[in-house]
């Protein structure tokens, strides 16, 4: 048995909560994390195929250059994590939240963020691209040359979110853009705005 297999068979016979981990290289397959409880563990360079983190909480932990393969974390809840140089196409974040976390150099094209919450997270030189953000709630969060490419951002406040080193082409708004109310965009960003509401820029 791999040592996070152990490590969450063992949490279930207690009280849900993993002793804290440091794995680095590690594979782990199908593994059935879900309402565990993970802190203060660190993963480098590890590959997670096919495991469910749903409803899971995580607090100070950290994950880089890790690969996450058709994973759920849907309802889950993570406070003061780390993801840098991971990996995560197509996961599964809908109803998340996350607080006080950092995403650095992160791919999460094609994921599934409905409803997801942002608390004082940041985002830095992500690619959000094609991912699903609908009905999002961000507070306080920061994005910084975040690839926004044919997100969908329906019913998404942006108001106060500064956008302008973020790549918006393509992306679906509601028919009035009320989701960028408020939000900072730089002069190129204006006219894929305009374009979405049918404006011709000249």
């Amino acid at each position: 048995m791999d040592p996070l297999a152990a490590a969450a068979a063992a949490a279930r016979e207690e009280d849900g909560s993993l002793v804290p981990l440091e794995l680095s290289h590690a594979g782990c397959r199908e593994l059935d994390l879900t309402e565990l409880e993970f802190r203060e563990s660190v993963f480098i360079s590890c590959t997670f195929s096919q495991c469910d983190f749903s409803h899971a909480a995580l607090y100070g932990c950290v994950f880089r250059r890790c690969r996450f393969d058709r994973c759920r974390f849907a309802a889950g809840y993570w406070k003061d994590v780390l993801l840098e140089d991971c990996r995560a196409d197509g996961a599964d974040l809908r109803r998340c939240r996350l607080k006080s976390c950092v995403l650095r150099d992160c791919r999460l094209p094609y994921a599934n963020l409905t409803e997801i919450v942002l608390d004082r997270t940041v985002l830095q030189n992500c690619c959000l691209r094609e991912t699903a953000l609908s009905s999002a709630k961000l507070s306080r969060t920061s994005f910084q040359k975040v690839d926004l490419s044919g997100a969908e951002l329906f019913r998404t406040i942006l108001s106060g979110l500064d956008l302008s080193s973020c790549t918006l082409d393509g992306i679906s708004l509601s028919q009035s853009c009320a989701e960028l109310r408020g939000a900072r965009i730089n002069a190129s960003q204006a006219a894929v705005v305009a374009r979405i509401l049918g404006i011709e820029v000249v």
